[in-house]
């Protein structure tokens, strides 16, 4: 098996939004806002490389919005999906295998493609996977997440014919194991890989950066606050006893990290690139 970081660019969100209660001078330490209070975070995407499996843990925000849509989060940096792909040897025609975390328009939005003004799927020869429970959630959106659920990012998925849904009695290809959460987004999905002696653990907005450890600092996006604080504590405690390796989605320096306990709780133990492993 070979794990490969797939970069997909950089956008922008507010600070306060990113970090709910806690105040501008704790997060800001972290993650150092703009004069316009919005902090730039990376859209990391993990392309798992086993046999003849390709599958990639979501793919970015797309470039198929309009011009007014990405003028609110102020997309930069170099990369994208199909460089990053094609920098690790693959196309997206390569991709056997779509696991989506969940289906906000960052995480999703990159699995769908304008061709010829019809949405088509980006990963034309890929199983795209999702679950049950947040398939409905996002097809049939509460008010507070409406704007992050588009249609054009997630109906043609089904329309392909390409969509199968995660049993939480079942996972897809045998790669990775699955955590579901549901404090963030209904039934979002944590994959959990074994690679080599480690356990690397894809974090989407579970833990979004490093400045997201401390159980408190919540998003404010996150439609149940005080469930993820209590998904939060159960994983960072389970990660810190067992050396898990946490991969994060938004980090936009960090790509890896692992914890450990404190007398303050769970806490930052040391950050590095993926490819310290090897």
């Amino acid at each position: 098996m070979k794990l490969h970081v797939i970069n997909t660019g950089f956008f922008k969100l507010d600070g306060g939004a990113m970090f709910g209660v806690v105040p501008k001078s704790i997060w800001q330490r972290t993650n150092p806002a703009d004069e316009n209070n919005l902090c730039t975070w990376a859209m990391r995407c993990l392309l798992v490389e086993d046999g003849e499996t390709l599958l990639l843990i979501d793919n970015g925000i797309g470039n198929k919005q309009d011009e007014k849509f990405f003028s609110h989060y102020h997309l930069h940096g170099d990369n994208t999906l199909h460089k990053s792909l094609n920098a690790a040897g693959f196309s997206e025609d390569d991709v056997t295998d779509m696991f989506l975390t969940h289906l906000h328009f960052d995480h999703c939005g990159g699995g769908v493609k304008n061709d010829h003004d019809k949405h088509v799927l980006t990963f034309k020869n890929a199983t795209y996977w999702s679950t049950a429970e947040h398939w409905k959630w996002a097809t049939h959106p509460n008010k507070r997440e409406k704007a992050s659920f588009l249609a054009e990012n997630i109906l043609p998925i089904k329309d392909s014919g390409h969509l199968r849904f995660v049993e939480r009695v079942k996972t897809p290809p045998r790669q990775i194991r699955i955590r579901f959460v549901s404090g963030h987004t209904e039934s979002m999905m944590i994959p959990k890989i074994k690679y080599k002696d480690k356990t690397v653990c894809f974090m989407a907005d579970l833990i979004p950066s490093v400045g997201h450890i401390p159980v408190a600092y919540v998003m404010g996006y996150d439609t149940r606050p005080l469930l993820t604080m209590e998904e939060k504590e159960k994983f960072l405690n389970e990660a810190a006893n067992k050396g898990y390796i946490l991969f994060f989605e938004h980090d936009p320096v960090n790509e890896c990290c692992t914890v450990k306990h404190t007398e303050k709780g769970v806490r930052l133990d040391r950050t590095f690139p993926l490819s310290e492993l090897g």
